[in-house]
Order: structure tokens, then C-alpha cells, then sequence
């Protein structure tokens, strides 16, 4: 059997940045192939500049690569699309329907499209959301989401194009700023924590939401792309979990590190946005079918978290 060749498309994203060297180790650094609209500044391995919104550009990289495998990551987010919401809809849908039938006509073995909690809204259930529900998003990120489940699960069953997905939480990780998610105060909180400032919360203290640790999405998402196809019983997006929590007990976890940290609440737009969201999530289904289980709580999640940004912003201090 040929050696797999992995393409992924927003590689300089916050997913991509962590996703792109797990991937190289596994597959080897000349077997995956990064791309994004511009070159990052650092060296990533081999790297394409692409506009996936452009099939024949996109053909290109997957014919001259002989591409195997697809994680397509590139996405609008919640809060940045609601400023345009057309523009956010038709690159969404655009780059997704792009890969889809490039994939489908090029023969590629395996496509990984991520989804979002995003895709839930005001009727499903709020605690222990499970894994099928109603599916009415409130802003055009999640409606998009939805339309990529049922794209996903439509060329599956159509042209038995093997396409895997989650519905990721909130995302945490050091390796990015962050990118215009509704769920990135539990990103920006840490960086402000560790330069020793306050943090202005865009939530109110007591909006819960299901957030994950980039290890625990980088370990979910090779464990579904890895697991054999007859253990895959979801073509639309697998429910995933990590640790649900509120902005005050996120900042009563940053004040065990720094004890003068405070957080300032003035919920904007993003509030209503939030409060459409689940509060905690039932990933069963993920468990049963390939094993998932999360590794990290909030009292390592935030241990992990200070310990990478001290090193970014000044040494690392004693009670680390």
C-alpha cells in the first residue's frame, strides 16, 4: 500500500499550527503538505500558498503532491462571521464543497472536516447535549456547520467518500493567538494572566460553555482518523467533550498561579451567541464507537497553559 500524503488546508490556523507537527511525526515531514493564504514565518516543512475557495488551484496541490488524505480547517468563526455574515456563508460553504469534490474526483482515501458546538441552538438541549438533537444554530459559523454535517454524510452515502468529523468545544492552546471565536476569552484570560494584567471578559461570569485542551483535540482527531471505517457509525460530526466551565471558575483556577489576577465582566454581542450554546456535552457515542475519552480537567488545563505562555513571556517562575 502507498505511503499516505496529507494535505492541510489552514495550516497557520490555531488547530493547524498544533495539528501540522503531530502529523509530520506520524506520516514524515515530506509527506505533509501545509497550506494557507500566506507563508508563515517560521519553517513548517512543505508548504503550499492556497485560496481553497479556488478548485483548480486546490487540484493542483492534490495532483502534484499525489494527496491521500484531507483535514480542511479553514473556517470564518462565530463572532468574526457575524461582522459579514454572505462573506462568512459563501467562503465556509465554498472551500467545503471545493475539497468534497476534489476529493471525490481524485481519489482521495480519507477527508477530516471539522464541525462545532456552534451547531447546536436554542432547542437543544442545554446540559448533556446529545448526540442527535435539533440543529437550529444562531449565527451564520454554526449554520454553516450544519451544512457541513449534512454534506459530509450526503457524499458519504453518495459516493462512499469517506469523510470524518467533531464537533469541537471551545479550543484552548498556547501554540496561537486567538481567532475570533466566541469561546477565545478562555484563550486571551491566560495570556493577560501571565503578562500580569487584568483580563476584560466579553461573557458573564457565570456562562458556562464546553471548552477542550488542544492535546485533547490533537489526540481526538488522529484517534477518528485512524480508527478503522467499520467502527464509524456518524457521517455527520461526532459530539466531542473536554471540561465545561464558567468564566469566574476559569479565573478562580489562574488565581491559584496568580493571586492579584482579576477579571472584569462586560458581555457584549457574544453573550447571546454563548447562551445558544450547550453547557456540557454528551459524547457517548465518540467513546463507544473509537474509545475517546479526555485526558484534561480544568486544574491541568490551566497548569498547562501558564507553564507554556511563562516561557513565551518571561521566565518561569518558582510556584511553577
Amino acid at each position: 500500500m502507498p505511503r499516505e500524503t496529507i494535505l492541510v488546508i489552514g495550516a497557520n490556523g490555531q488547530i493547524g499550527t498544533a495539528l501540522l507537527p503531530q502529523l509530520q511525526d506520524q506520516f514524515g515531514i515530506d509527506h505533509v503538505i501545509a497550506a494557507d493564504l500566506r507563508k508563515p514565518s517560521s519553517d513548517t516543512g512543505i508548504f503550499e500558498v492556497l485560496d481553497a475557495t479556488k478548485p483548480d488551484r486546490l487540484t493542483d496541490v492534490v495532483r502534484r503532491h499525489r494527496v491521500t488524505q484531507i483535514y480542511h480547517l479553514a473556517a470564518i468563526l462565530s463572532a468574526k462571521g457575524e461582522s459579514d455574515p454572505i462573506w462568512a456563508w459563501n467562503l465556509n460553504m465554498q472551500t467545503l464543497l471545493n475539497v468534497l469534490e476534489v476529493s471525490r474526483l481524485h481519489g482521495i482515501r480519507k477527508v477530516f472536516v471539522p464541525s462545532s458546538i456552534a451547531a447546536f441552538g436554542e432547542h437543544a438541549p442545554k446540559y448533556d447535549t446529545p448526540q442527535t438533537t435539533p440543529l437550529d444554530p444562531a449565527t451564520v459559523y454554526g449554520i454553516s456547520k450544519v451544512a457541513t454535517e449534512n454534506w459530509s454524510l450526503y457524499y458519504h452515502k453518495r459516493y462512499g467518500l469517506d469523510v470524518r468529523s467533531l464537533r469541537y468545544p471551545g479550543v484552548i492552546s498556547y501554540q496561537s493567538m486567538p481567532g475570533g471565536g466566541t469561546t477565545d476569552y478562555a484563550v486571551s484570560i491566560f495570556h493577560e494572566a501571565v503578562q500580569g494584567r487584568s483580563f476584560e471578559c466579553f461573557l458573564a461570569a457565570d456562562t458556562r460553555l464546553p471548552m477542550i485542551y488542544m492535546d485533547d483535540v490533537l489526540r481526538a482527531t488522529l484517534e477518528l482518523m485512524e480508527a478503522p471505517e467499520s467502527q464509524i457509525s456518524v457521517r455527520t460530526s461526532y459530539n466531542l467533550a473536554g471540561v465545561s466551565f464558567t468564566p469566574a471558575e476559569l479565573t478562580a483556577a489562574i488565581q491559584t498561579y496568580f493571586p492579584n489576577f482579576v477579571t472584569q465582566y462586560k458581555p457584549d454581542f457574544r453573550q447571546a451567541i454563548a447562551e445558544s450554546w450547550p453547557k456540557t456535552i454528551d459524547d457517548s457515542v465518540a467513546r463507544q464507537d473509537w474509545g475517546w475519552k479526555p485526558a484534561f480537567d480544568l486544574p491541568r488545563l490551566t497548569h498547562e497553559m501558564i507553564t507554556n505562555l511563562t516561557t513565551v513571556y518571561r521566565p518561569l517562575v518558582s510556584t511553577l
